[in-house]
């Protein structure tokens, strides 16, 4: 009761990938003009509070072991039309993979979902006077293991388009085997349409 319901353990490294995965496909579908670089910020960490009695002790003071985490990008001077259908693309997509749609919206023009086992959710939104699209995918608060440093955590950078993936090498291949893969980044062109 003093401490109310504790937070499960977070895992950052697995926080900051699913996050940087699901930005890409919402950038994906956005299907932006060629050129069009998104502003970011890669992942961060934001702040969470004491639960149960132990909170009225502790208004407004975060939990220096307990973090969230957050990735969100924003395009300016898109057109209502492409940022309608972007919407669209995404909430089909997050829809038919099981996300359910949360009250909050995403904004002037947006909507929210989360994902019923991660809790995950994904703000899309769209503000008119300066025609941004904006996206923030978060995940929720968790206890951070011993030593993490959200200040120097190189996990935490994104690249948008680039994305991490399993190849195999060819049989032969240099300090390969036939049964061994090898991580290789391959840039996509993110600015192409799919």
């Amino acid at each position: 009761m003093w401490f109310g319901t504790s937070y499960p353990a977070a895992d950052p490294e697995a926080s900051a990938a699913r996050l940087k995965a699901e930005a890409g496909r919402v950038l994906e579908e956005a299907r932006l003009p060629p050129g069009t670089r998104p502003v970011h910020n890669g992942v961060e960490t934001g702040t969470c509070y004491h639960r149960g009695l132990r909170s009225l002790a502790h208004i407004d003071q975060g939990r220096p072991d307990v973090r969230s985490f957050e990735l969100s990008w924003q395009v300016t001077g898109v057109p209502e039309k492409t940022a309608a259908d972007a919407q669209e693309r995404t909430r089909r997509r997050l829809t038919a993979a099981g996300w359910t749609r949360v009250p909050e919206s995403g904004g002037e023009r947006g909507f929210r979902f989360e994902h019923p086992d991660s809790g995950d959710k994904v703000d899309v939104g769209w503000w008119e006077p300066t025609g941004t699209y904006a996206v923030s995918v978060y995940a929720p608060c968790g206890r951070l293991p011993e030593g993490f440093d959200p200040y120097h955590w190189t996990s935490a950078e994104w690249f948008p388009g680039a994305a991490a993936r399993h190849r195999p090498e060819p049989s032969g291949a240099a300090g390969t085997g036939p049964h061994r893969l090898r991580h290789i980044l391959i840039a996509e062109p993110w600015e192409t349409p799919p």
